[in-house]
Formats: structure tokens, sequence, C-alpha cells
């Protein structure tokens, strides 16, 4: 009863994180995270969480990642790569090097500084998105350019964790053959995922598929018309390709946002409400981001138990961390928006502070990074937590500030 006593003040937690997320208009995804810290350290939840709440937060975000993955319109991301492609690649080496030296400057362990790089390369889609809606430009080029540029980075990012974390966690070796052997697992896993997603999946197979017996009759649509249960088959292929990541070495969530990701609406043959697309994911998003999904980031958050004399210490890691990646993550990507993307400069400059916030998978990173592999050290994890707070906090703040001078030039 103990489990369920916990589960009851986590869901409490999330009802009441909500309730602030739509007072404060922040991400959700920051109260969850203070509503934990908060209960771990009045008494109210344990130091350490028993296995179900672990085992519950765990497929948490395993939902949570394949949520994000199974919303993005795949046409739409391949379309707006073109133009995106550089405010992704250099929106991400700006931070990632401004976080990594930051780290390796305080604590001088290249495993440590390699995590930091990572978890500041991964933009908060949902967070922008909600603050551009607030102020009707969340149709604008400027949204559609962030939304690409972020998906871009955090399918960069997901495939530098999987090649990162077994070597920094020692599982794999620094060797040439170590590393070398780490990228060919990646990209093997990859390469099954995109089999999947070009010739498995769709229904009119082509070429030599033609011939291999079931593959050639069935696609994934039948799957998701048998019984009307498309809800329990997309959730069971993103399980087993989690598995799959796993059995790879890699995260769950990693197997689980590609396995998103190469869904399409097309697979749903449906048009009726239950089993079409529109209802699979209604389900899939009350699911991951309002029961199951939140879980995962309280009991994150419980792992930020409040010790004074190193809060107090870290106050200088997170003034330069913060400082380093805004300036870092602005100029850059606003640099790229400009001569890379065509934009103006108003617009290039609300493209780099939409791209400022941090949230669900710069989370996930952490957990992997503290929590699961014990790569980053307390004073590290406290950083990085910190920094990721105050910089959600200065999306909305930042582009409400620069909204007049969009404007004018539109």
């Amino acid at each position: 009863m103990e489990s369920l006593n916990h589960l009851a003040l986590i869901w409490g937690a999330v009802f009441i994180a909500n309730i602030l997320a739509r007072k404060t208009k922040l991400t959700p995804v920051l109260w969850f995270l203070a509503l934990g810290a908060v209960m771990v350290n009045t008494g109210l939840m344990p130091l350490e969480s028993d296995h179900f709440i672990s085992g519950l937060a765990t497929l948490g975000i395993i939902l949570i990642m394949f949520a994000l993955g199974f919303e993005e319109n795949t046409q739409n991301f391949v379309a707006s790569i073109k133009k995106s492609w550089g405010i992704a690649f250099f929106g991400a080496v700006g931070p990632f090097l401004a976080a990594y030296l930051v780290a390796d400057y305080f604590w001088q362990d290249s495993n440590i500084a390699l995590m930091c790089g990572l978890t500041m390369t991964a933009t908060a889609v949902s967070l922008t998105m909600v603050s551009l809606k607030g102020l009707n430009l969340h149709k604008s080029i400027a949204a559609k350019r962030i939304m690409t540029s972020a998906v871009l980075d955090d399918i960069a990012s997901l495939a530098l964790v999987a090649i990162v974390v077994p070597i920094a966690s020692g599982q794999g070796t620094a060797s040439l053959p170590g590393v070398a052997l780490i990228a060919g697992k990646a990209i093997a896993f990859f390469l099954i995922v995109s089999v999947l997603g070009a010739w498995l999946f769709p229904h009119k197979v082509k070429g030599w598929l033609k011939h291999v017996p079931l593959v050639r009759s069935f696609g994934i649509t039948h799957l998701l018309e048998f019984g009307r249960h498309s809800t329990l088959t997309v959730l069971l292929l993103a399980l087993l390709v989690g598995l799959l990541a796993h059995e790879f070495g890699f995260h769950p969530a990693i197997g689980a946002y590609m396995a998103g990701l190469i869904l399409k609406e097309e697979y749903f043959g449906r048009k009726d409400d239950k089993g079409s697309y529109a209802d699979t994911r209604r389900i899939v998003d009350n699911v991951a981001f309002t029961w199951i999904g939140p879980v995962f980031f309280v009991e994150l958050g419980t792992k930020l138990v409040f010790d004074w004399d190193i809060l107090a210490s870290v106050i200088p890691h997170i003034t330069i961390l913060l400082m380093s990646v805004f300036i870092a993550q602005v100029f850059s990507a606003s640099l790229a928006a400009r001569f890379t993307g065509g934009m103006n400069w108003q617009a290039s400059l609300l493209i780099g502070f939409g791209m400022l916030g941090r949230a669900e998978l710069a989370f996930v990173v952490i957990d992997i990074a503290y929590v699961q592999n014990s790569i980053l050290n307390t004073e590290a994890f406290y950083t990085l937590m910190v920094t990721a707070f105050f910089l959600n906090i200065l999306v909305p703040i930042t582009i409400t500030l620069w909204k007049p001078y969009y404007d004018k030039a539109a």
C-alpha cells in the first residue's frame, strides 16, 4: 500500500502542477520537478523510490518520448529541413561547446563535460510553442524553423547519447575500436528502424519485398485496423522498439522516440473517431502527458534533495553556465537563421530566443547520466537542473519583450 500512497501523492502533485503551469504560463515539466523536490525535502516522498514507482517512471519516459515522435509530422519536418539545417547545427554546436567548456573548467572531467554539453543541446519545442501561441506567433515562419531545428537537435542528441553514454559509464572503451563498435551499434539500430519505416511499414511494398510472404500482403495498416486496437498496437510498437534499443545498449526512450517518428497518419485507414489517427494520438498524449509520463519528472525531482551547502557552492557554476548557454544559444541560432535560413534579423533573434528552453529530452539526458549511470556528480546535477529551470523561464520573457520588434519588421 505504501507504493500506492506515493503514487497518490505524485498524481496529486501532477494535478497541482498543471494548475500552476496554467497560471504562470510555464511548462508543467518545471512544476513537476519542483513539486517532486518539495515532497522529498519535506519527507512526503522517500529518498529512494521503490521498484513500482521507478518502473512506472521508466514507462512514463518511454511514453513521453514516443508521443513526442508520434506528434511530429514527418512530411512537414522533411520539407523544412533544407532551410533549418543550419539553425539546428550551429544552434546546437554553440550551447554544446559553451556547456562543455564551462563544465570542463569547473570539474576537469571530460565525461561530465560531455553530458553537460549534450543536456544543453536539446531544445524544448513544447515550451516555445506555448509561448508563441500565447502571442499568436505559433503559425509564423520563425515558429516552423524553431520546431524543425529543435527536432533535428533532439535526434542528434539522442544519437550522441546512444554513443557517448556507454563509453562514459564504462560499458565501452574509449579506444578507437571501442568507439567504432558503439558507433557501429548505433548506426545498425538506426538502420533497422529506418528499414521498418521505409519498407516494412508502408502498405504498398516495393522491390524484392513483393516476393516475401506476409510482408507483400500485410502492412502496418492491417495491424492498426485489427479489432480497433490501434492504441494498443502503437504502444506495443513503442515498447518493442524501445526494448530493441536496450538490446543494442541504448536507453529504451531512444527507441520509443524513433518508433513514433516513423509512424505516419496515412497508416491509420479509419476516418471514424475510434481507431483513427486523431483518436489514437489523443489517447497516447493523454497517457504520456497527463497521468503516467509526469511520474518520471516528479520522480526525477525527488532526486534534488536540498543540501544548502552544495547549492551555495554551485551558484558560480549556475551563473556562468546560464550566461554562457544564453549567449551561445541566442547568437549561434540567430546568426544561422540569418545567413543559412534567409531570415531577417528580427525573426532570427526570435528564433534564437525560442530555442533557449530545455525540457523533456534535456531531463532525460540528466536522468540517464545522473540517476542510471552515475556519470554526473551531485554538483553537476544541481547546476544543470537549476540552469535548465532558469533557461525555461527566460523563453516567455524574451519572446514577449522581442515581439514588438518582430511585429514592426513583419
